[in-house]
């Protein structure tokens, strides 16, 4: 949703207006759209959560606001395999995680890498979160509809290039649950394999442990049936973050994978379903 920006006690702060949203999309329509399917959709957001969320923590940016968030939502995030990480000053790597939760996973990976590394932690997203604002300093947007502009992939090459850690989530989507009922990604690009061989970044493999409820695998297999091609599940996500309001997470780190042992093989492919195995395999852990 696209947020609106006011001025409270000297700090831009950012709100969430569905109604607002729909005149600016759509002018025409939207003298035509019901209140009370506004107000639903309001509730269905929760446009009154995320706005008090914002407000909390208006002024803080990237790991802070992160930080701020998961306080917020009084949510513990454990940590597990610390011993495999590097050096802290070898901040030269690729964190590659598998992708639960659609934001709380995301911002718990900003803090804990903010936490061991210091700043300057980047994350590889897709290019519509580049409107929350407060992130925009460490989200790296990458288009995951359409082709790549010059810019953007010009911005992750300078990232990959540079000496700042980069989080990506090679599936690009939140986890689905399959047939088999199990709730895994869907297939990993193999970007972030041919981008840290490129440019000599080692790969860290983290298993983020969390799902989000039945209500949205459901939701994601009923759209999927229908035939649409469109995540309409995507908006269940705001609610998915305030259903975890309490909860406790882990992350799970893996041993390090070197991008010269990675260089033998041209199959990055192969590569990317492989760490896609290692990582889940830190999850039985």
């Amino acid at each position: 949703m696209n947020q609106q920006h006011n001025r409270q006690n000297g700090a831009d702060v950012m709100k969430i207006d569905v109604g607002a949203v729909i005149k600016a999309r759509a002018p025409r329509f939207s003298r035509f759209i019901p209140g009370f399917v506004v107000r639903w959709l309001e509730r269905f957001i929760c446009q009154d959560q995320l706005n008090e969320m914002l407000s909390v923590n208006r002024g803080l940016r990237d790991a802070d606001f992160c930080r701020g968030v998961l306080k917020h939502l009084n949510i513990t995030v454990d940590v597990k395999g610390a011993e495999n990480l590097p050096p802290r000053d070898n901040r030269r790597v690729t964190v590659v995680s598998n992708h639960p939760l659609g934001g709380l996973d995301g911002m718990a990976l900003i803090d804990w890498a903010t936490a061991y590394w210091g700043g300057g932690v980047k994350f590889v997203v897709n290019d519509l979160l580049m409107a929350i604002e407060p992130l925009s300093g460490t989200f790296i947007p990458v288009n995951k509809l359409g082709s790549q502009s010059r810019n953007s992939l010009g911005q992750l090459d300078r990232a990959m290039a540079g000496d700042n850690p980069v989080i990506i989530f090679p599936a690009g989507l939140v986890s689905r649950r399959g047939d088999d009922g199990q709730i895994r990604d869907l297939k990993w690009q193999k970007m972030f394999v041919a981008k840290s061989i490129q440019y000599e970044r080692d790969i860290i493999p983290v298993y983020f442990n969390g799902h989000n409820s039945s209500f949205f695998y459901k939701f994601a297999r009923l759209r999927k049936r229908l035939g649409l091609k469109f995540n309409i599940e995507m908006i269940r996500l705001p609610a998915e973050v305030f259903r975890c309001r309490d909860a406790r997470f882990e992350i799970v780190i893996g041993k390090l994978l070197s991008w010269q042992e990675l260089k033998d093989d041209c199959d990055y492919a192969s590569k990317a379903e492989h760490i896609k195995r290692v990582v889940y395999s830190l999850g039985q852990i």
